[in-house]
């Protein structure tokens, strides 16, 4: 099809007299361009513009010879346009409320928030049995196997999930299964032995060592449970900890029973991880029930693209991790450790991952309703600014109620304040730009951030709080900067 999508000055609807209907005499031969209105009344009535009805008629086979002896008009184009003219335009509405692939439910995401969190409380259990010198930096005894076994976790069970998700994403359960059957015990199996490494670097860091391992099993097996949406599950496993936890500290528990409660609980994850994933260990040669593998020939997910959601997950626990213990690392044994603004930032993970879906569906609903690209961008600013906002207020409620209700946390307020809540955005403006498809920016300047940081921290530059602020407050300003560039187009919001 060829032609100018501008509409000639002959058919802009400049007439203003308007058309007085005649008769058709009886013995007179029928219009055939009415008889071509008719036929086609339903296609032009939906035409946004004069071409599309010239496309349909080239398409059933007019030419313009044809076009002209039948019809009197030079050609296609000049025939759609005075169909256009006879039929009053009648868009068809969809029969039903339009698909909304973000929806999502609030208590969903609350849980998921809940079971980041609560293993936490096995810290809380666990501290008596990690009891001995402190470490080079000041840091509590057995932290420093516990910090490099966790990050290993980290990076290596957000790059596991997200290759398992690719599978799902592709319709075959059966293969994200086996992805998680040979990764997770994998991963368990390099944090263990990262952990144990870094014990040998000093006396008494043993007993971190061993429990440093069983996080490495527990995060594995609950990355197995998350990503099968066995939430509920995982939170039946966390039952003894969440129910140990307060008998510990009101009754004092030998460490005996302390240490069963850890191994009940991580023999339950274990357990229920085991129960999702062995029903997929097909034999060889033997397929997965149909509907639960993808259609033969699709190409598996390549392994590098797991690999940006890895460092992702290395920076953004950085960022975390600092904003917990940088005032030890900085200040030696006299400081306090910022649990409740780890727990804070990790609570709200719940809230934030649904009001990820909820900026994702309103920005569906703004490409419904918005008739320019001004209105829309102005729309999205809006509806991202409120996001952002709420997600905010419900970080700064969960520190503050932390800091009421946890004994001897550091105060917070000022610069521990700001610092939080730029930290919190630098995590959600991260997350949106992972959603779409943006996770390498997102890695890189959470990376960034966190390695910022650690040189800072480790060079004694400047006072370690003022430092934290501004390096989460300059991630902050990048990462708006890539989100206004990517959130303003209109396409980077297609499903």
């Amino acid at each position: 099809m060829s032609g100018s999508l501008w509409l000639k000055a002959e058919s802009a609807g400049l007439d203003t007299l308007p058309a007085v209907p005649r008769p058709r005499p009886s013995w007179a031969a029928a219009d055939p361009i009415d008889d071509l209105t008719t036929r086609l009344e339903e296609v032009i009535a939906a035409a946004v513009h004069p071409d599309e009805i010239a496309a349909v008629l080239e398409s059933d086979g007019m030419t313009d010879d044809h076009i002209r002896l039948t019809y009197g008009r030079e050609n296609s184009f000049a025939l759609a346009e005075d169909l256009y003219a006879r039929v009053e335009r009648r868009y068809p509405e969809p029969d039903g409320p339009p698909a909304d692939p973000w929806h999502t439910g609030l208590g969903g995401c609350l849980l998921r928030g809940l079971v980041f969190a609560l293993p936490g409380l096995a810290y809380v259990l666990g501290a008596p049995l990690l009891a001995g010198p402190a470490a080079a930096p000041g840091l509590p005894a057995g932290t420093v196997p516990l910090l490099a076994g966790a990050v290993t976790g980290w990076v290596w069970n957000q790059a596991l999930s997200h290759r398992a998700y690719s599978w799902l994403g592709l319709g075959d359960r059966a293969a994200a299964a086996r992805t998680l059957l040979r990764g997770a015990p994998a991963g368990a199996l390099v944090g263990a032995l990262i952990a144990f490494a870094a014990a040998a670097a000093g006396p008494g860091e043993w007993g971190g060592a061993v429990f440093a391992a069983g996080q490495a099993v527990y995060l594995a097996a609950a990355t197995v449970l998350l990503v099968l949406d066995r939430e509920k599950a995982l939170l039946g496993a966390l039952a003894p900890l969440i129910a140990g936890t307060p008998a510990a500290h009101w009754l004092g528990l030998p460490d005996p029973a302390r240490a069963a409660l850890l191994g009940t609980s991580l023999a339950l994850a274990v357990g229920l991880a085991a129960r999702e994933l062995l029903p997929w260990t097909t034999p060889a040669g033997q397929q997965a029930p149909a509907g639960e593998r993808a259609p033969a020939g699709r190409a598996a997910p390549r392994l590098a693209a797991s690999v940006p959601y890895g460092l992702f997950g290395l920076g953004t626990g950085g960022l975390v991790l600092y904003a917990a213990i940088g005032d030890v690392v900085a200040e030696g044994a006299g400081a306090s450790v910022a649990g409740p603004t780890a727990v804070a930032l990790t609570l709200s993970m719940g809230p934030a991952e649904w009001l990820l879906h909820r900026f994702r569906s309103e920005s569906l609903a703004g490409l419904r309703a918005c008739t320019s690209a001004r209105a829309f961008r102005r729309t999205t600013a809006v509806t991202l600014s409120l996001c952002l906002t709420v997600y905010l207020a419900v970080l700064l409620a969960l520190a503050v109620t932390g800091t009421l209700l946890w004994p001897g946390a550091p105060d917070i307020g000022g610069t521990r304040l700001a610092s939080l809540l730029l930290i919190g955005t630098v995590l959600w403006a991260a997350l949106l730009l992972q959603s779409f498809g943006a996770v390498l920016t997102a890695a890189v300047v959470c990376g960034a951030a966190a390695a910022a940081q650690t040189v800072a921290l480790a060079t004694g530059v400047g006072d370690p709080r003022l430092v934290g602020a501004g390096v989460a407050g300059s991630a902050a300003a990048v990462l708006a900067v890539f989100g206004a560039v990517l959130l303003g187009r209109a396409t980077a919001h297609r499903t």
